[in-house]
């Protein structure tokens, strides 16, 4: 019996990391198929495209799904229409959150982030409520283990590459740009040979807020059920939360 309890363990923790994996690889292919449907199928010609597609090629997402998004979104295969839209409110202990989703229908979409909010002692507010607290920025995070430069020889790479900030980690090194120049200082730094560990346009709060314990904790399962909803592309949150309340997670 025990044997087969850890097998049925395993199972079980696969499932939850292939159902994971699914979802991950959903929310890209929407993400490729809104670039494509705006902006054209050739990624050298649409930098959103080209973004994307790198994000999905980043979490191993296979080639013929990539393909399969962008023929889709210009008419080679049937496909629905998504639109984005945005969500602004304040989680436990009044940490901002913005909430960016790609929908076909927004009426559900709007109901099902409200109750998101209201079930984690959170509340859904105006557009605009929040967004003030957050700068757009490109984020490029790379992994110390990954790469030979100390961090004098990659400060004056990232300096001609064009970035604005590179801040030093225990782990990692982190670089951010500005939007516009995100991907002329990507492409620089890859003809360096300088991999990254994840790479994107983003929203970075300028201020955090210190959650305690209970609020931490009812945070982190706001954020959980708003990952985990289909719609749900990205959610930005300026909320600082304890190692050890994670570790309850």
């Amino acid at each position: 019996m025990a044997g087969h309890s850890k097998w049925k363990n395993i199972q079980r923790r696969k499932n939850a990391q292939d159902a994971k994996r699914g979802k991950v690889f959903m929310k890209l292919a929407k993400e490729i198929f809104v670039a494509a449907k705006s902006g054209g199928g050739d990624p050298e010609t649409n930098p959103s495209l080209r973004l994307a597609v790198d994000k999905a090629k980043s979490a191993n997402m296979p080639n013929e799904n990539i393909d399969r998004a962008i023929k889709k979104a210009t008419g080679d295969l049937d496909g629905v229409q998504y639109e984005n839209v945005t969500y602004e409110g304040y989680g436990p202990g009044g940490a901002a959150v913005m909430v960016n989703l790609l929908t076909d229908n927004k009426n559900r979409a709007a109901a099902d982030v409200r109750h998101a909010f209201n079930k984690n002692k959170g509340n859904m507010g105006e557009n605009g409520c929040v967004s003030f607290l957050f700068n757009r920025r490109g984020s490029l995070v790379i992994d110390r283990s990954e790469i030979n430069l100390n961090e004098d020889e990659l400060m004056l790479q990232v300096i001609e590459a064009g970035a604005e900030e590179m801040e030093t980690h225990e782990e990692s090194f982190e670089i951010y740009t500005d939007p516009q120049e995100f991907q002329n200082v990507k492409d620089q730094l890859e003809e360096s040979d300088i991999h990254f560990a994840s790479a994107e346009v983003t929203m970075i709060p300028e201020t955090y807020t210190h959650l305690e314990e209970q609020d931490g904790l009812n945070m982190l399962k706001l954020l959980d059920m708003l990952e985990d909803n289909d719609d749900v592309q990205d959610v930005y949150h300026n909320a600082d939360v304890d190692d050890d309340v994670y570790n309850q997670m």
